[in-house]
């Protein structure tokens, strides 16, 4: 059963701000129940000073939490929970961590493989033999490691004509997996972050398991890991007591309510709490025993086909940040944003769980990080701005294009038309899209079907199109 969401019946307190450093150092004490020797009132003081726009009047917000040798030295709340109600953060407000969910859906491969239902070098049409045969082995570890080659589900989704808004589900996606006839690339040649590789994970767990991907993993991870304020919702409407509303927008330009419709599990739609999320980072520099092998064969890497290092393990990253050996992930969705990282060899863990779009909770936490690591951080390279390729099309080109545009792999047409001398693509869902061209056979579409390449037959005549749209990359559409 999911665990229920137990209401922080706690009175969230304002303070003014703290006037000496001895101060902030009592009330951190009083909110979090203990200092490490090791974090200094200054750092305190500091971090505190990096989240203070957020406690402005009518603002969202989020939690803060940290972790240092096993303690909890910081863990406070800022801003409203609930723009409507002016309902405040607490620090046991749950938040959706979004794509920081992953790492639970790898822990449950992990999990499988340990009882021997499963290795995660198995081709996945061993367990679900329903995915379509690419002529290419794509292993359960390739949809962790985002290596698969799949055509990720809301690039997919898009180019199908769906909304933002319209719900999508576990189900959805295992139809539109049915129809898929070409991979991005070779699995195991480099790195596309993809969600469907991890919904359908969520697949094989109940198929294996005869129960709800939610039951099990609260039965099987959360629960036996003393996360009782975490669990996978799967029902986006559901009323769910303890939970933070999300919102669009920033402290320059009106809130706007951020409403998640988005209904699988696998890739995302966990709900936790700070405590819960440095409760579970901590497993990576000291498991709970009777968890060592699965926390270590969490962050194994496998190199790319090519003999190329990766640095994404089993539904998390693994890399260096100045010196320190990071693990952690980020999330977005709806208006919640998320970002978890520990650094195990410094028994460092810091969580980040927001409720608006705006928050930016990597780049406070790697400022956190650096306070506490004393790490001065290196200016960014500086981006070359490259010319835009432009072509001006001919007459006659615009009419060899124009026509209705077929994909099986989508069961979806797109029109190309010319409208005042120009060409415009169409989709009923998604209206008039302008073009913008390139070169002699590419143009940029303003929408979903991103940037698209022209097939050409021997006499010089369009037979197709080929769309790329960031996560799905050459998607057929074949001319009427």
């Amino acid at each position: 059963m999911r665990p229920k969401n137990i209401v922080n019946c706690e009175p969230h307190k304002t303070f003014s701000k703290m006037k000496s450093r001895l101060s902030l150092f009592i009330f951190l004490v009083l909110i979090s129940g203990n200092i490490s020797a090791q974090v200094t009132a200054d750092q305190l003081d500091r971090i505190d000073s990096i989240f203070i726009d957020w406690n402005r009047p009518g603002h969202p917000g989020g939690t803060v939490g940290i972790m240092q040798d096993g303690k909890i030295v910081m863990q406070k709340a800022y801003g409203l929970a609930s723009l409507e109600y002016m309902v405040p953060n607490a620090v046991g407000t749950q938040y959706n961590i979004a794509s920081v969910s992953k790492q639970f859906t790898g822990m449950a491969m992990v999990l499988l493989e340990q009882r021997g239902v499963l290795s995660l070098e198995d081709d996945i049409r061993k367990h679900l033999p329903w995915v379509p045969d690419f002529g290419q082995t794509i292993t359960i570890r390739h949809m962790l490691n985002h290596t698969s080659g799949l055509r990720s589900l809301h690039a997919l989704l898009s180019l199908a004509g769906w909304r933002g808004d319209d719900t999508r589900t576990n189900e959805d996606i295992n139809r539109f997996v049915r129809d898929q006839r070409e991979l991005n690339f070779e699995p195991g040649s480099e790195y596309l972050y993809c969600n469907t590789g991890f919904m359908l994970l969520a697949t094989l767990v109940e198929e294996k398991t005869g129960e709800s991907f939610a039951d099990w993993m609260t039965a099987n991870v959360f629960e036996p890991l003393g996360m009782n304020r975490t669990y996978v919702e799967a029902q986006y409407n559901r009323v769910a007591p303890g939970n933070a509303t999300s919102y669009n927008g920033s402290a320059s330009s009106e809130f706007s309510r951020a409403v998640e419709y988005w209904g699988y599990v696998g890739s995302g739609n966990m709900h936790s709490t700070t405590s819960d999320m440095l409760s579970w980072l901590h497993n990576f520099s000291e498991p709970k025993k009777g968890w060592e092998d699965a926390f270590n064969r969490m962050v194994e890497t496998v190199d790319f086909n090519n003999g190329e290092p990766q640095t994404y393990a089993l539904g998390i990253g693994v890399n260096d940040y100045y010196g320190h050996r990071r693990i952690g992930h980020g999330g977005s969705i709806g208006g919640f944003r998320s970002q978890i990282q520990t650094f195990p060899e410094d028994k460092l863990s810091i969580v980040v769980l927001t409720n608006f779009s705006s928050a930016n909770p990597g780049g406070k936490l790697n400022r956190i990080a650096n306070i506490l690591l004393d790490v001065t951080p290196e200016p960014g390279p500086q981006i070359e701005e490259k010319p835009e390729r432009t072509y001006d099309p001919s007459k006659s080109d615009l009419e060899n294009i124009q026509g209705m545009y077929f994909s099986p792999e989508i069961r979806t047409t797109y029109e190309f038309k010319i409208t005042d001398e120009a060409l415009v693509a169409y989709h009923n869902r998604h209206g008039d899209m302008p073009v913008e061209w390139l070169a002699a056979d590419e143009f940029r579409v303003r929408g979903a079907l991103g940037t698209v390449k022209i097939i050409r037959n021997r006499k010089g005549r369009v037979t197709g199109v080929r769309a790329s749209n960031g996560r799905v990359r050459n998607l057929l559409l074949e001319k009427q």
